[in-house]
């Protein structure tokens, strides 16, 4: 039996795993009460919009994937809001602009979280919003300790708060430092109250509607409406005015729709469509299974999981966007796989190789390239070589003992990402920097689209039963860890905290989601415990290694249905704020 940082958890009544212990442990409080793991995974993600704001917020987003024990066919909960009316290319264009701000109001989407975590009660949820909602005004109102990288981040940010984002300054600094230790956001508590105050009708179903209505049309679209229209420091350098209004909020409503699958190794694996970035991971596998069995404990399997990333995210560059005519089917099919197969030599590849799925010439950015700027508030904070991160992303996910089960990245509106609206209590997201400002490629900008987001849960079933939930916060690295950790659960057998726990890399080798959008030709980052045999002969393949610490990449969650019927969940040490909950 291997070392393990902690136990994989065993039970038959529930199973929750989040990056935050504090939302872990509200999710399960949600199941003893009686409710279903949308409840709990609802739960969740509202404390994690208090306990994690440099990581999420109220004004980011969130995409899920769900699989109800009525219904085992899994559905994507689409919460990734989508660009204003007004955002133009020609708009960004006529500010001097080349790329879309990393932070700021010009960065913002529409916020998509909360109308998403409220359709998702609304149609599968069983408890009172009141009640869903309580953890999260409880640690909102009174307070909770907060984590250390949380004034971390802050301090990174603390000069652009105090010149010209003042409103931040005044929630986030106290007597000219860094807010620490117990910490309470009286305005988002507010907020959330008003929520249940206007949470009123005939029926739970209603009641929710009604609060999805004051959220899109009421008091809070109203103060989003008239705080956007301020000029406010962006990552260029200069002020602008954000282009959200009311009628972009009340436009907007989260959907559900259809996933993305593939059938890998005795299993179905779902993942959001080529809106966002999870049909990546599946191209993984289908490229790797042309090459068959990897040993993830050798130069080998690196280099080989590696160079199959390189191809995928080449591919999403080229192909994904919403809205796009995406080839999808071609990208997936064995013969697509097998030529891009064919792409993999001993050697790193220094080269973006996009294919051409059904004959057709891919387009690239013709900016994709550039030089880290070193601006704290920009990107979703991804892990930097040494593993420190600056605002990310969180992971829940929850399987029930009836066998309801989802899986949830919730993201944006970090802190740092966008002025504090007083009367809220939490800021506006940046999602938008993911659009290029160039006509005609997959992911550029148009008013109503979404943009190709990196947020990407995991469902996966065998012989059409949901047997497990996963996901990980890290930007452009989510699926590359995801895709270490399947490929270690589902194909070699470790147990779900051990694959949690095993060493992770990923490359940088494909345009960056984020500003200023760089890449770094034949990058690849390493958690140091690979060992230096293993590192030594990477570098002798023509890989550009960066060594991280050797506890710094992945922020892997985990919940899964065993054969038995026992359920499991483990979560990742790293960052050590993951916790797995059940019983």
């Amino acid at each position: 039996m291997s070392f393990t940082t902690r136990p994989t958890l065993r039970g038959t009544f529930g199973m929750v795993s989040s990056t935050h212990w504090l939302a872990s442990q509200s999710a399960m409080r949600i199941l003893e009460l009686g409710g279903n793991a949308f409840d709990a995974g609802a739960a969740a993600g509202f404390v994690l919009h208090v306990v994690e704001p440099h990581l999420n917020g109220p004004g980011g987003e969130v995409p899920a994937i769900i699989a109800t024990a009525d219904d085992p066919a899994p559905r994507v909960l689409c919460g990734q809001g989508v660009a204003p009316a007004g955002a133009t290319i020609e708009h960004y264009r006529s500010l001097g602009l080349t790329l879309v701000p990393g932070s700021g109001p010009l960065a913002a989407t529409v916020p998509g979280a909360v109308d998403a975590w409220l359709l998702l009660l609304r149609d599968h949820g069983t408890l009172p919003l009141s009640v869903v909602l309580e953890p999260a005004i409880d640690y909102a109102r009174n307070g909770h300790p907060l984590v250390p990288r949380i004034a971390d981040t802050i301090g990174t940010v603390q000069q652009l708060f105090e010149e010209h984002w003042p409103t931040s300054a005044a929630l986030w600094l106290k007597d000219g430092q860094p807010v620490t230790g117990r910490f309470s956001n009286e305005a988002y508590a507010a907020t959330l109250e008003k929520l249940v105050r206007e949470a009123v009708g005939a029926d739970r179903q209603a009641q929710i509607e009604q609060a999805r209505k004051a959220w899109r049309e009421g008091f809070v679209a109203e103060a989003i409406d008239a705080f956007s229209r301020l000029p406010h420091r962006d990552s260029s350098g200069s002020d602008h005015a954000g282009l959200i209004t009311g009628d972009d909020l009340a436009a907007f409503e989260a959907t559900w729709e259809d996933p993305a699958t593939y059938d890998w190794n005795g299993y179905t694996v779902a993942k959001t469509g080529p809106w966002g970035q999870g049909p990546g991971l599946l191209q993984s596998l289908a490229v790797l299974a042309e090459l068959g069995d990897v040993d993830l404990d050798t130069a080998e399997g690196v280099h080989a999981t590696v160079e199959v990333m390189k191809l995928s995210y080449a591919d999403r560059e080229a192909w994904y966007g919403d809205g796009a005519d995406v080839p999808l089917d071609t990208l997936l099919s064995p013969g697509y796989a097998a030529e891009r197969a064919k792409l993999i030599g001993s050697e790193a590849s220094l080269e973006l190789r996009p294919g051409s799925p059904d004959g057709r010439t891919p387009r690239l950015p013709s900016i994709a390239a550039g030089n880290e700027t070193g601006d704290a508030t920009t990107g979703e904070p991804t892990v930097s070589p040494v593993g420190e991160t600056r605002g990310d992303t969180c992971h829940v996910d929850v399987v029930d003992r009836w066998g309801n089960m989802i899986s949830a990245t919730p993201s944006g509106g970090w802190l740092q990402s966008s002025p504090t609206i007083p009367e809220l209590g939490f800021c506006l997201g940046s999602r938008a920097q993911m659009f290029w400002l160039e006509e005609g490629l997959p992911a550029s900008l148009a008013p109503g689209k979404r943009p190709r987001t990196t947020l990407t849960p995991t469902l996966v079933l065998r012989d059409g039963e949901p047997v497990m939930a996963c996901g990980s916060p890290g930007g452009d690295q989510q699926d590359q860890w995801q895709l270490l950790f399947l490929l270690r659960h589902l194909g070699a057998g470790a147990d779900l905290q051990e694959a949690i726990d095993a060493p992770a890399w990923h490359t940088t080798g494909f345009p960056s989601s984020f500003y200023p959008r760089t890449s770094e030709p034949g990058g690849l980052v390493v958690e140091s415990r690979v060992g230096r045999a293993v590192i030594d002969e990477l570098v002798r393949r023509g890989h550009v290694v960066t060594e991280s610490d050797p506890w710094s990449l992945g922020r892997l969650c985990a919940v899964r249905k065993e054969a038995d019927g026992v359920l499991a969940a483990a979560a990742n040490p790293r960052g050590m704020q993951g916790y797995a909950v059940g019983r």
